[in-house]
């Protein structure tokens, strides 16, 4: 091979090294390109005299007693007949209920007759005393008495609008 021929493929492997160099620490310091904010829920209406069922309500469980996990168990007992499972975590404000309080703007909400009536004993409906999600809240409190049967739709006593969740599949 001519000594032309060798110092041609030597400054071509030398020019892919660099421009190769070049592009990949382009690429691992450029800003991905934005994504477009998909909706986490579908927003569904349920007008006055439909029927309001358990799968288009999301309950959030908040612990007010001493006891460990109970809001989580509530949460889950719920979501077996149906509820959509949000947050359970420790009562982050300072209301204290006996038993359980439904935290709701408008304790007429259909959402929030549902959710109390699935409660043995005395269920309260008030607003709450922090910033809640999406949903209906529930406090448990220290005399929690447990689920009673009870069904998991009722007609709507007024129209009501729903947050159901999406998941989007890959």
């Amino acid at each position: 091979m001519s000594k032309a021929v060798e110092r041609l493929v030597v400054l071509g492997t030398a020019g892919v090294f660099v421009a190769g160099t070049a592009l990949g620490l382009n690429l691992a310091f450029s800003k991905p390109d934005p994504v477009a904010a998909e909706p986490t829920c579908e927003i569904k209406k349920i007008a006055k005299g439909e029927v309001l069922s358990s799968n288009l309500v999301m309950v959030h469980v908040y612990n007010a007693s001493q006891r460990a996990g109970v809001a989580n168990r509530v949460k889950i007992n719920l979501e077996r007949r149906g509820f959509l499972g949000g947050v359970a975590q420790n009562n982050p404000g300072q209301l204290k209920p006996k038993n359980v309080m439904v935290l709701s703007q408008d304790p007429a909400d259909p959402r929030a007759r549902l959710v109390a009536r699935q409660f043995k004993g005395k269920v309260e409906r008030v607003q709450a005393d922090f910033e809640t999600e999406d949903g209906i809240s529930v406090l448990i409190g220290p005399d929690y008495q447990g689920l009673k049967k009870a069904g998991t739709k009722l007609k709507a006593s007024q129209d009501v609008t729903v947050c159901v969740p999406t998941i989007t599949l890959p």
